[in-house]
């Protein structure tokens, strides 16, 4: 029977290798940044069009997945396939746009084929390229170096760290002007309103509570029994307690039934001599993400939404929040 332990041994070895390859190919691209960087960054800081993308074969896809990025990070972008390019698609360039063409050998005949008509608009080119003596690095405005001295793959053919290089490079692009637009999580969230990550962003804990014929409410003058009563109504096990004005005085919960039955409580007792009072309340416009954060530090399934006055405006309860879906 095959040994495959030493099958196994190669595959992690190989895999190894490759991942240190891309390593020292990162650590060499990190070396390189330049003025050229600055450079790029700034252009696309003051466009005032859109940034175009463009690249063929695998740099078709590292340029797709570059401009991708820029576009949810504040950015206007989009990607243009150089072939679709020649054939009308160059329209979609204004002379307020900036293009970033990415090639590794920096010869890429659909792309060269495009120089011509460029020169034309104009607008600034930055190319990405691994050979700065090119033709593309030589006819743009700025070249950025995204050149590797060795290939993962061992035949030296198939792009894989001169790939990893160009897509750090646009990352890092991309993420520099982020920090000089000064780019918040709100800024992210108009351009990620789905998902998780939109819902964790923008989900309010308005859009979530239990409020106004849902919210369980009674005043100082009930009793254990009215509480219990109307708990059992709303069904959030929780309800809030006000006084004469309507101002939030206390709660009392599930867990404040056992400990008040525990001591011998009657259902006529007063519900202020067993409620919680001063329990933990929360805006209507905090975002859900961050009541779940708060529930989870208190160690409490729900928070009570008052207003600026102090009365109660719903209740948000951790399973609602777990239902949103956020996360």
């Amino acid at each position: 029977m095959l040994n495959k332990q030493p099958i196994k041994a190669t595959i992690i070895a190989t895999g190894k290798q490759v991942i240190n390859l891309s390593c020292h190919a990162l650590d060499d691209l990190k070396k390189r940044l330049d003025t050229s960087f600055a450079a790029a960054c700034q252009t696309c800081l003051t466009c005032q069009g859109h940034i175009i993308v463009m690249g063929l074969g695998k740099s078709g896809h590292i340029a797709r997945k570059i401009a991708a990025t820029l576009a949810s990070t504040g950015s206007p972008a989009f990607f243009v396939h150089p072939t679709e390019a020649q054939h009308g698609d160059l329209g979609m360039l204004t002379t307020n746009d900036v293009l970033i063409m990415l090639s590794k050998s920096g010869e890429t005949a659909e792309i060269i084929a495009l120089l011509p008509a460029l020169k034309k608009l104009p607008i600034p080119l930055i190319a990405i390229t691994g050979n700065k003596h090119s033709t593309l690095a030589q006819v743009a405005n700025i070249h950025l170096d995204a050149s590797v001295s060795q290939e993962a793959c061992p035949l030296g053919l198939a792009p894989t760290t001169s790939s990893t290089c160009a897509l750090v490079l646009g990352d890092a692009l991309a993420i520099s002007i982020l920090s000089q637009r000064g780019f918040t999580a709100a800024d992210f969230a108009k351009s990620h309103p789905g998902g998780i990550l939109g819902k964790r962003l923008l989900l309010t804990v308005q859009e979530i509570m239990h409020c106004e014929h849902n919210l369980p409410v009674i005043t100082e003058a009930a009793s254990l029994k009215t509480a219990l009563v109307e708990m059992t109504q709303k069904n959030l096990g929780i309800t809030t307690i006000v006084d004469a004005s309507g101002t939030l005085s206390g709660v009392f919960t599930d867990g404040d039934v056992r400990r008040a039955f525990d001591n011998n409580a009657s259902l006529n007792d007063n519900i202020t001599t067993i409620m919680t009072r001063h329990p933990k309340t929360i805006p209507a416009t905090l975002l859900a993400a961050d009541a779940l954060q708060l529930m989870e530090n208190a160690n409490i399934s729900a928070l009570i939404v008052t207003d600026e006055t102090n009365k109660p405006l719903g209740i948000v309860c951790l399973h609602r929040i777990l239902q949103s879906g956020i996360i």
